[in-house]
């Protein structure tokens, strides 16, 4: 199994799992729909925080919650040798504080919606950097799959350049993001075999705090509080930055990695219903169409 397929969005599969064969019962579907159903959200929940607090301020309070909600689970304190904190340091950047600043940054001209199918790119990416990093040509279904990933990246960016120039900007942004998780990922692939993925995730976390801060600073003056807004800023760090992470961890022990990364997918398809009925954003046929071509190509490029 390539080293790509073992790893999801919002954290890191535990490579140290063999794939099961056990049908899926109740509590996988029910871990399974938690993880995606909590990262699906998360893009409402970022864009509720939007609504009283600058960008900077978000991405702090996510990191900041979030680590100290795994901070809480015995898992992530497994020592780490000194030798490894300078991957963990990269990991902080591509894997966190860059990408999660750029999340808030263009939900400010992009629906949730639109952003969450953006985020099945990832996949893709990360397909394609693993080719270039391992200096091989992906297998034919991988390629086919990068191929019919970046048709659906053209489809759902297609309409945000009919909107104008802010528009392409917030999809340009997440798609750097993406590519910034598809770096990451292949990144950490050494130390999540070596420690597990919590430990090198919540150890990322902390990692990152200082970095975001600076930002978070700069944006504190042009916040201002609300209680709508902080429950749901502290909802995303402990939801969607922790517990849906153990969650997926949980699945993949359980069912195996290849199975659990159906999750990636699922997450695409709850914040495109989640930002339709709760926000009622505005649906482009292009977009879904896209969405779906997208979700195909992701799923090829993890066979």
């Amino acid at each position: 199994m390539p080293a790509h397929n073992r790893l999801t969005h919002c954290g890191v599969a535990d490579v140290r799992t063999h794939d099961h064969h056990a049908a899926y019962g109740l509590a996988e579907y029910g871990l399974m729909l938690g993880s995606s159903g909590i990262w699906g959200a998360s893009f409402i929940l970022i864009a509720t925080s939007l609504d009283h607090f600058r960008p900077g301020v978000v991405t702090f309070v996510r990191i900041t919650v979030g680590a100290i909600t795994l901070a809480m689970f015995k898992g992530a304190r497994v020592p780490i040798e000194r030798r490894d904190w300078r991957q963990i340091v990269v990991l902080a950047v591509l894997w966190l504080a860059f990408p999660m600043t750029l999340y808030p940054i263009a939900q400010q001209h992009i629906s949730t919606g639109l952003t969450g199918m953006l985020g099945a790119s990832i996949p893709v990416f990360t397909a394609v950097l693993a080719s270039i990093l391992l200096h091989e040509l992906p297998k034919r279904i991988h390629l086919m799959g990068i191929v019919v990933g970046a048709a659906g990246i053209v489809l759902l960016g297609l309409p945000a350049l009919g909107e104008g120039s802010n528009s392409a900007f917030g999809v340009a942004l997440i798609l750097i993001a993406s590519v910034s998780y598809g770096v990451a990922f292949n990144v950490a692939v050494p130390l999540v075999q070596k420690y597990g993925s919590m430990p090198v995730f919540w150890r990322a976390l902390l990692v990152s705090m200082p970095m975001t801060l600076p930002y978070a600073l700069v944006g504190l003056g042009d916040s201002t509080f609300g209680w709508t807004s902080t429950i749901a800023n502290v909802a995303l760090g402990a939801g969607g930055t922790a517990i849906a992470f153990v969650l997926l961890l949980t699945l993949t022990a359980r069912a195996g990695a290849t199975r659990s990364s159906m999750v990636t997918y699922l997450e695409a398809a709850f914040a495109f219903l989640i930002g339709t009925v709760l926000r009622h954003e505005p649906v482009h046929a292009l977009e879904v169409i896209g969405c779906g071509v997208l979700l195909a190509g992701a799923w090829l490029a993890t066979l």
